[in-house]
């Protein structure tokens, strides 16, 4: 897997850029990652960044933009605006998990 460095961390990314290890990630690479795509984190984002990174470790896989919306409660409406356009592609970035099975 190659490696980067990310707000003065190594990490471990896959070819796309998503973080690979779960335990790599904090609130200040999740910061520098929402920065590289034009994103800046505010109080509303963290909670939806939250629900990502325990549900994918519950679940074992990174929950869909629906999933997000019913079970974390968050509306679809709400989630684009908070990460526009691809919503669920930019949030798995953001948390350091997987990228969702199903996003191109």
């Amino acid at each position: 897997m190659p490696t980067t460095t990310i707000a003065g961390t190594e990490v471990q990314v896959d070819d796309e850029g998503f973080m690979t290890e779960y335990d790599e990630w904090n609130e200040d690479i999740a910061n520098e990652l929402a920065s590289n795509i034009g994103i800046e984190l505010s109080d509303a984002h963290w909670p939806i960044l939250s629900f990502l990174r325990e549900d994918y470790k519950e679940q074992g896989e990174t929950p869909m933009l629906r999933r997000v919306a019913n079970v974390g409660g968050v509306p679809t409406k709400q989630l684009f605006q908070l990460f526009p356009k691809k919503p669920a592609k930019k949030m798995s970035y953001i948390a350091g998990v997987p990228k969702p099975h199903g996003c191109v």
